[in-house]
Formats: C-alpha cells, structure tokens, sequence
C-alpha cells in the first residue's frame, strides 16, 4: 500500500476526501483510498450519483468522474448506494485500525470500504464482510476475491461478529445496540455504527433514518466509553424485529433534546441510571464517564 505508486487521480481524490473528512495527517488511510479503485465496486456505466433529493446519471463512461465525494447508486429502486467517501473517511480515521487487526464490516454492499479496510488491516489482518442482500453480497464476493484477508458473509449483520474482533463497523442504522456487536468487541475494541430512528411515510416505517449520529464506542476495563462523531443519515437495517413500545419516541426526544455531544458512556447490563441521554433495562446512554473516570 504505497500512496506515490498509485494513479495521480486516485491521490487526488485521497487527498481531497481526507481533506473535506477533517483528517490532516493519516498517511496509512490516504494511501487506501488512493489504492482501491472505486469503479470495480460500482458496477459499468452508465453510473448514477444521488443528489440527496434526485439521482442524475453521470454523462460519462470514464472512470474517472468517480473519484469525486458523491454517493453513487447501486440498487437505486430501494435508495442503496455507495456510501459518501468523505463520510467514511471520518469514520475510519475515528476508528484507527491497526495493521493485524480484526475487523467486522457489517453492511457492506458491494464491498468497496470493505477492501478500503482489508488495506488497513493488511496481510497479518482479517476482515469480516457481512451483507444481508443476496445480489449485493455476491456482487461483493466476486469484487473482494483478490483479498486473502477478506471473508463475506451473507446474512443477518446484527448476529455478528461470532467472535472477538478489534472492530465493528456497521454501514446501517438500527435504534440499538445489538448484542453480538458489544459482547465480542474486544477489550480496547472500537465499534461505529449509526444510531437513530427510522423516518416514517404515510404512516409507515421507511428505509432510511428520520434522525441518526454516528455512535462510537469503546471498550475499557471497567466498561464501556461512548461518544457521537456528527449526524448522519443511513438506510435503515432491514430484517429487524419490530422494537419495544416506545423505543423511537424516546428517541426522538433524546434528539430533540440536543445533547448528544455529552454522552460519554454505554451502561451495558447494569441497571438504569438517573439523566441518560437515554436508556432501557439493558442498555442506555450515560453522561457520566466510564467507572465514575
């Protein structure tokens, strides 16, 4: 993973997503976003971007217009796209992964931020691949076979990892944290995953979030730290059960509320605290620091 042998587009469209993510100094994630090419994960031309309201094709075959901070459609009908890569260079840049680590990307459509990790990771790494659609998990099967480190899973991303990993990066939103993600995150392990509630049309739940951040936490040894990065918006997990009376209303108040930038902690099957940011009987979201630090 060298940055200086790879095409001169390609560095400059590492250096601008890096730049317009925030991150001023990563030369390890700089030289993975110049060494994956884009266009072998998005499918031939003609290619679509999404302008967060329409998508509009891209009036060119060059693989070119593809290294720009645009999201570009893969499954337009359901609004399933190739994430923004100045989101996810924020995101990767947060999570810091280490050369040998264990890394579990859950939802990771066709596999393009996946082999951006699998370069992260490297060799001595290994990366576990878990998309729930069957077309974009084969389509990210064929894309990630030059990977060895690579393993893709198709199924159920909130069942995984089934293991210990360093950490889990989901590219879906849910409105809680599943348990396989907090019990087999390592110690020191770092999990980012946006949190939120589900936007609503005609009355119905719809397939993106209505209000969501991006949650990252930690594991130490007395628990668990937690903080929000920024909002974002996701397409909604699919799969899911229906949640517990009153989970997205309170929610929503948590969000109307404006005090994510507090939280601090994840209480994880202990009992429910006075304040959270919010919290049911197994899980909140605390304003205090982890073992009273």
């Amino acid at each position: 993973m060298d940055f200086e042998s790879q095409p001169l587009h390609r560095q400059i469209y590492a250096r601008q997503i890096l730049a317009k993510a925030g991150v001023g100094a990563n030369h390890r994630l700089l030289a993975a976003f110049a060494t994956v090419p884009r266009e072998q994960f998005v499918g031939p031309p003609p290619w679509v971007y999404n302008d967060f309201r329409n998508y509009r094709e891209l009036a060119s075959t060059d693989p070119l217009v593809l290294y720009q901070d645009v999201l570009v459609g893969l499954d337009t009908a359901r609004g399933v796209n190739n994430g923004m890569p100045s989101l996810h260079a924020g995101g990767l840049h947060a999570l810091g992964i280490r050369d040998g680590e264990t890394v579990a990307h859950l939802g990771a459509g066709t596999g393009y931020y996946t082999a951006i990790i699998a370069e992260l990771v490297g060799p001595s790494g290994r990366v576990i691949a878990v998309e729930y659609d069957e077309a974009l998990a084969e389509k990210a099967r064929q894309n990630l076979a030059g990977y060895a480190n690579v393993e893709l899973v198709r199924g159920d991303a909130t069942e995984w990892p089934n293991e210990d990993a360093d950490v889990i990066y989901a590219n879906f939103a849910l409105d809680h944290p599943p348990p396989a993600w907090i019990d087999n995150l390592a110690v020191s392990g770092r999990a980012l995953f946006p949190l939120g509630y589900p936007a609503l049309e005609n009355g119905r739940r719809g397939g993106f979030t209505g209000r969501a951040g991006f949650l990252m936490i930690d594991r130490r040894a007395k628990g668990f730290g937690a903080k929000f990065l920024q909002p974002v918006s996701f397409v909604w997990a699919e799969g899911q059960q229906p949640p517990p009376p009153g989970r997205h209303e309170g929610l929503a108040e948590a969000f109307r509320l404006r005090r994510g930038y507090q939280v601090r902690s994840l209480r994880w099957h202990r009992p429910p605290q006075e304040g959270e940011w919010y919290g049911e009987e197994d899980w909140g979201l605390s304003f205090e620091e982890v073992g009273g630090e």
